[in-house]
């Protein structure tokens, strides 16, 4: 079939289709009438044999993304030149080209890491999204690898989810390949997530290089050959041996020794790491040398099959480099095998440098192996640091386990990354912006090596105290790098290692105190990646490690909170736990409680949630007495207050907001929320902080919202955008400023801000949650204001799927919806929209959105000429009051409503001066239009995007409010 032939105008427009824009505004960027417009797009659904405009949309983004630059490739930049190989290297592209993944498999040294590299660097070009590597060598365990992955993509943590599924998430729909370097030593690893990983991302490659095959399916496996020595002084083995003696030279070998050359290639089977280490003794030994050198070692290491061989012949090499080196430097080459990362001479010092080193010669002895090349001297802006390949640390590893040295080496090695720990912790926020190359780049520089020793002391009970320590260093760090996973891994491991006493056989009260202790911050962490199951599991875990420290007061706090968790945040749960289970936990809290401040605030604010259901839980009842719901959260509020704990006292103010709501109360529960955000900005930065203050920026936002405080409410939007914990979510991080965005009609900011949300809400999988089905409808409003429908059907799609479907129907979606058609001046099916009464649809609206559906309802209602207009504008003046968005709305629907055109354009200003530019645009309108004798507000686009100012308060029902986001 013949490629349609588009014209030069028709891509313009087809392009701009692309950015969800309507005919008139194509129109007016190219500067031509909104039929022309017309015609070109049914020419291009005609053409390319598209359903509808919004296909046209996605046809111009896919067309944009396959013109534009392709990335780069993010492959290391290999120092030495790639030698020969051409066979293998068309061979292996060919198996990448047709399958979607690709092992690499040979013995170490025969030269995977630089095949691979060498083809994916010529297959970029057919990746539009980029080539990523991963080096898997560092990998402390297979619980690792999608965190390796997930931080060579940039890819961050997505609440609610676990790493690899934020990693398959941002590579749903993208064409990348995945080089995954090393995989043999966490291959148990490896061959799930690959799984999961090919699953999910239909578009993805992986080309992985292993000693052995990974086993998973689509896997096809290409045995890496030794080079070749076809052709004795021509062959490729030869033309690497030559060209690395060049570099270390300085001048290339004789041409008539390439025979001799050959002859010991042949000796080292073509293995690409021996050769190069040979070579690397060339101007030294010399051919004589090498041979001599070499025989010895391959006549002990003779016989065999020829696949040992080819092991062997690396071993043979590194035998005899090892044998040529002085004892001293033998010593740094075996105790620096502790790094698995580039180490600065300064750590060799701390970790290697005992008898018979000292500081001057390990730092003598890095540079003897780096000219050797033993190890690899890699400068950078801050220094030098030195690495070895995984095949040398590896054969380090066996000398210093040889030598006897392993347990001292390790120990220092661990004694080092605690100081390092300790040091990166105690930075000041000063000191973190100051330090070289940033305090981010000092954790991620020293992280593998923290993992690395804590998997080594925690496997030794004389070295548990310092893997407990370090445990919850490696944990506060990691919550600072926003690794919330792993901190919440980090500190369950330290409450493992603490109920193992190191010189006892069972744990002291002190051990268990120190478990519960860290099994309390890690269900705080859960709390902070909104997994509910975890949160509920880890308290109950800390209650049990109290009552085994004697402390049934703090198993008290615990089981409290627990019951708390499961009725306040039950919509982050995979399974809610039983009504009757958590009815008994604050049975056993209220036992246990010893009456001190502390317990009877946490009982108190269980009370408030389990039996007064005061944060409409999912598991909640609609039909508790609103009243009694103050009253418990009233009295937790200020038992809080007594204890002296912030934390606590936001959390029952958050219980406290929303009885208020669901008692019709409005200000009340903005004014709770906003105590909230005051009490805890001083507070310093800990899980537990960090979780309120991202609740509290949320709830304050989302009820002001609710009161008409627009300007507030985008403030405190926009402290959650910019919130550290919610830099990895954009969509949970703007959802309620773009609410209150398009309510105050800032309508560059909600296209700017929506495509943030999107791309994040794709990148994370597509979640769904209370709040971003607002924060996506908010955006469907806004070009449905525009009047492109094509761009507010797409975001109407992610709001069905980003919120849910009776809270759209019933509470925001009616009010969006409806302010949209009043817009386009039908009432009647404004009115249509918004037919229930406020009262029938309470708990959808009780919350955010009660005081929009009002206005919005009352508006509908006079501009449709209905019966009892004027009986539902006085009836909603006290429901209202105070609102100065949705009382001026009021106002308006008065003065249509007495045919008085100058009130109504007075409203103008009164909504201008509320922060509501596209009612005030509105109000002109409508003044106009009833000034002319004209019909409700027939006007066909005001130009201003925002939005209508009706907006409301949010529902209560069950599963409705929960957590903020």
């Amino acid at each position: 079939m013949p490629t349609p032939v588009i014209s030069p105008r028709e891509a313009d427009v087809l392009a701009l289709l692309g950015e969800h824009l309507s005919n008139a505004e194509i129109a007016a960027r190219l500067f031509i009438s909104v039929r022309t417009v017309e015609s070109h797009t049914s020419s291009l659904l005609r053409k390319l044999a598209l359903p509808d405009r919004r296909a046209l949309s996605r046809r111009a983004v896919e067309l944009a993304r396959a013109e534009r630059p392709r990335p780069a490739p993010a492959l290391p930049a290999p120092l030495t030149e790639f030698v020969g190989r051409e066979r293998e290297r068309a061979a292996l592209a060919v198996l990448l080209a047709d399958h979607r993944q690709v092992t690499a498999v040979g013995p170490g040294g025969v030269g995977k890491t630089r095949l691979a590299l060498a083809v994916a660097a010529e297959a970029a070009g057919r990746f539009a999204d980029g080539v990523w590597f991963v080096d898997l060598a560092p990998v402390a365990g297979p619980d690792r690898v999608a965190a390796a992955v997930a931080a060579a993509l940039g890819v961050g943590e997505q609440p609610g989810q676990g790493l690899d599924e934020a990693v398959c998430a941002a590579l749903s729909e993208r064409r990348a390949l995945l080089v995954l370097d090393n995989c043999e030593q966490v291959r148990e690893g490896v061959a799930p997530f690959l799984e999961r990983l090919l699953a999910a991302c239909p578009e993805v490659r992986v080309l992985a290089t292993s000693r052995a095959r990974l086993l998973v399916p689509f896997e096809r496996v290409f045995p890496v050959p030794p080079l070749s020595r076809d052709g004795g002084g021509t062959s490729e083995a030869v033309a690497l041996f030559v060209e690395r003696a060049t570099a270390a030279a300085g001048v290339a070998p004789d041409p008539a020794l390439r025979d001799g050359i050959a002859a010991v290639c042949e000796r080292l089977d073509g293995m690409a790491l021996a050769i190069e280490l040979a070579a690397a003794r060339w101007p030294t030994l010399g051919l004589d040398g090498l041979r001599a050198g070499l025989s010895d070692q391959l006549r002990i290491l003779a016989g065999g099959p020829r696949a040992d061989d080819r092991h062997r012949s690396v071993r043979a090499v590194l035998d005899w480099s090892h044998e040529l080196l002085e004892p001293a430097d033998r010593a740094l080459l075996r105790r620096v095998s502790a790094f698995v990362l580039p180490f600065t001479a300064g750590a060799a010092v701390a970790v290697a440098g005992f008898a018979p080193l000292d500081a001057g010669a390990v730092a003598d002895g890095l540079g003897r192996l780096a000219e050797q090349s033993l190890l690899t001297a890699v400068p950078s802006a801050h220094g030098t640091r030195y690495r070895a390949l995984e095949t040398i640390r590896q054969y380090g590893a066996e000398r210093l386990d040889g030598a006897g040295e392993s347990a001292r080496v390790r120990g220092r090695h661990l004694d080092w990354c605690l100081s390092g720990a300790d040091g990166l912790a105690r930075a000041t926020d000063e000191e973190r912006q100051l330090r070289e190359g940033g305090w981010q780049a000092g954790f991620d520089a020293l992280a593998e090596e923290l993992r690395t020793a804590l998997a080594w002391a925690a496997e030794r009970p004389e070295r548990r105290p310092d893997a407990r320590r370090l445990a919850l260093g490696l944990a506060g760090l990691a919550f600072d790098r926003h690794l919330l996973g792993e901190a919440q891994q980090r500190l369950e491991q330290a409450a493992a290692l603490a109920d193992d006493s190191p010189t006892q056989g069972s744990p002291t009260n002190a051990d268990a105190a120190d478990a519960a202790a860290a099994l309390r911050e890690a269900a705080r962490v859960a709390g902070c990646r909104r997994l509910g199951d975890d949160m509920y599991r880890l308290h109950r875990a800390a209650a049990a490690a109290a009552l085994d420290a004697g402390d049934p007061a703090g198993a008290a706090r615990d089981l409290a909170a627990a019951a708390t968790v499961a009725h306040r945040f039950s919509s982050t749960f995979a399974r809610l736990p039983a009504a009757a289970e958590v009815t008994a936990l604050l049975a056993r809290a209220d036992e246990l409680s010893d009456g001190s401040p502390a317990a009877s605030a946490a009982l108190a604010l269980a009370e408030a949630a389990v039996l007064a259901d005061a944060y409409g839980s999912v598991q909640g009842s609609p039909d508790n007495t609103a009243r009694e719901t103050v009253g418990y959260a009233q009295r937790a509020v200020e038992l809080a207050r007594r204890a002296g704990d912030p934390v606590a006292e936001s959390a029952a103010l958050d219980a406290l907001s929303g009885a208020h709501s669901w008692a019709g109360e409005p200000f009340a529960a903005a004014g709770a929320a906003h105590r909230r955000v005051e009490l805890l900005a001083p507070a310093p930065r800990t899980p537990a902080t960090a979780h309120e203050q991202v609740d509290a920026l949320a709830m304050a936002a989302a009820t002001a919202i609710g009161v008409g405080e627009l300007d507030r409410a985008r403030q405190w939007g926009r402290q959650l955008a910019e919130h550290p914990l919610t830099a990895e979510v954009g969509h949970h991080a703007t959802s309620w400023l773009l609410v209150a965005d398009a309510f105050a009609g800032q309508e560059e900011d909600v296209l700017a801000g929506g495509a943030r949300f999107l791309r994040a809400w794709e990148q994370g999988g597509r979640p769904r949650s209370f709040s971003l089905g607002p924060a996506a409808a908010a955006v469907a409003m806004v070009h449905g204001l525009r009047g492109d429908d094509g761009a507010r059907a797409s975001w109407l799609a992610v709001v069905g799927r980003a919120g849910t479907e009776e809270e759209h129907r019933h509470g925001y979606g009616a009010v969006f919806d409806a302010t949209v058609l009043l817009h386009r001046g039908e009432a009647g099916a404004a009115l249509e929209r918004l037919s229930p009464a406020p009262e029938e649809v309470w708990k959808w609206v009780s919350w955010v959105w009660l005081h929009w559906y009002t206005a919005v309802r009352v508006e509908a209602s006079v501009l449709s000429g209905h019966p009892e207009a004027r009986e539902r504008l006085a009836g909603a003046r006290a429901t209202v009051a105070g609102n100065p968005v949705a009382g001026v709305q009021l106002d308006r629907a008065q003065a249509l409503l007495d045919g008085d055109p100058a009130r109504v354009r007075a409203t103008a200003a009164a909504f201008a001066a509320a922060g509501c530019r596209y009612q005030s645009a509105r109000s002109l309108r409508l003044a106009e239009a009833a000034g002319d004798g004209g019909e409700d507000g027939n006007e066909s686009g005001s130009g201003s995007g925002g939005e209508d100012g009706n907006g409301g308060e949010g529902g209560r029902a069950p599963g409705r409010r929960l957590s903020g986001w």
